[in-house]
């Protein structure tokens, strides 16, 4: 599948710190020097039934600061993404809306292109949709199978959670939370005949009126947690770097997925790291609730995405906060500070804040500080008392080359 045009990235006159981030498994900070120079990462995409709302943008901003202060630390990087293109939201929405399901996958696909070239996101290297990749999904279930991981329920197949002594490892969550949580998100418990209420669907065989496609188990079409164990296995390669997504794949998505790979005989990835949730109007974004804010319908508005991606920025990653309005207006006054700032060529000494911001997003992505470093770079620039004090002639491109290269964010 097409990925999305990359931004040219400035090189910085000074070398990043080794990157450290929050592992899920471990539950602390964790360096991502492990496994050689190159660094690896597997970010779950969008299923793509909807417009890219700030909870997607939140996400893929905060992956992106790490793509980002990996490549500003010398090192190179491999960046995989999928595209959920047939899945039940995405069927369910197709009737509901009178569209066919292909076409409306595509549909949202390029507008989420769209928003991330709009946000500058790097793209990844391979951008693999699931349906392209339904042979990978096919050869990992073979792989299980011959494990012994899988059981047939009526014609579907299953896997069986039984097969991995570390279940669980990933999540951390007792058996009575993952129990609550998996109806929630796409799990069936109370399906009968199951050996096990966790276990998660591998191959959906086929239903009237459903898109399915042939294969060794019957016609049909894959299960949600095999597909990005299978792409990433193939297209990042075991025991990669990082696996990052929301906060709300940490179970069963993620748990699952990591679980496929190792009862195949695969490690899976050495760090699992997770964006917070976005909420509006005192819940989190969500289609079911219809409480969503739109990265296109901003664009449409004429909104700087520099400003979307500059509220985000001001947030950790991890963290669950509000979207507001009055964020984003505080965020298209700060930029026209910044962009003032640099313009005058001439400023307060730059290699300070440089030092600064590669720091602060060495050490778990910290984008909020980085954030008060440039502006304390802008206020000593623009301050009372001119430039009369200040020494650093090239400050200024200095500083627009550190906020791009650095925070995505184009001055």
């Amino acid at each position: 599948m097409r990925s999305w045009s990359a931004p040219a990235i400035p090189t910085l006159p000074l070398k990043g710190p080794e990157v450290t981030l929050h592992d899920h498994a471990t539950g602390g900070l964790v360096r991502t020097d492990t496994g050689g120079e190159r660094r690896s990462l597997y970010v779950c995409g969008i299923t793509p039934y909807d417009a890219t709302h700030m909870g997607h943008a939140n996400t893929f901003v905060a992956f992106d600061l790490l793509y980002r202060a990996w490549l500003n630390a010398g090192h190179e990087v491999t960046y995989v993404q999928n595209v959920t293109d047939v899945d039940d939201p995405l069927l369910e929405r197709a009737t509901l809306v009178g569209v066919d399901w292909a076409e409306l996958a595509e549909r949202e696909t390029e507008l989420y292109r769209q928003d991330m070239e709009a946000l500058r996101v790097l793209p990844p290297a391979t951008y693999a949709g699931a349906v392209e990749s339904i042979p990978l999904f096919l050869d990992l279930i073979g792989e299980l199978d011959k494990a012994g991981a899988v059981y047939r329920v009526d014609e579907d197949l299953y896997f069986s959670v039984a097969a991995d002594p570390r279940f669980g490892a990933e999540s951390r969550m007792t058996r009575e939370e993952m129990l609550e949580v998996f109806p929630e998100r796409g799990g069936d418990p109370e399906r009968a005949g199951k050996k096990d209420p966790l276990d998660p669907l591998l191959w959906r065989a086929e239903r009237p009126g459903e898109p399915s496609w042939p294969s060794p188990y019957g016609p049909g079409r894959p299960g949600w947690h095999i597909e990005c164990s299978a792409i990433a296995l193939e297209y990042v390669g075991a025991g990669f770097t990082v696996q990052g997504g929301g906060s709300d794949l940490v179970f069963p998505h993620h748990e699952m997925s990591a679980s496929h790979a190792r009862a195949a005989g695969h490690e899976f990835a050495r760090v699992y790291t997770h964006a917070g949730m976005v909420g509006y109007d005192g819940h989190k974004m969500s289609k079911s609730r219809g409480n969503l804010v739109f990265v296109s319908a901003l664009r449409n508005s004429e909104v700087d995405p520099m400003a979307i991606r500059l509220v985000l920025l001001r947030h950790h990653y991890r963290s669950d906060w509000e979207w507001t309005d009055d964020q984003l207006f505080d965020a298209v006054d700060t930029l026209a500070g910044w962009r003032k700032a640099v313009a005058l060529g001439r400023g307060a000494e730059a290699a300070p804040v440089v030092e600064s911001v590669l720091s602060a997003l060495a050490d778990d992505l910290d984008a909020p500080r980085a954030v008060a470093a440039v502006q304390g770079w802008v206020d000593a620039t623009l301050g009372t008392s001119g430039l009369a004090d200040t020494s650093d002639a090239t400050a200024g491109t200095t500083v627009r080359d550190l906020v791009d290269a650095a925070l995505g964010i184009r001055l």
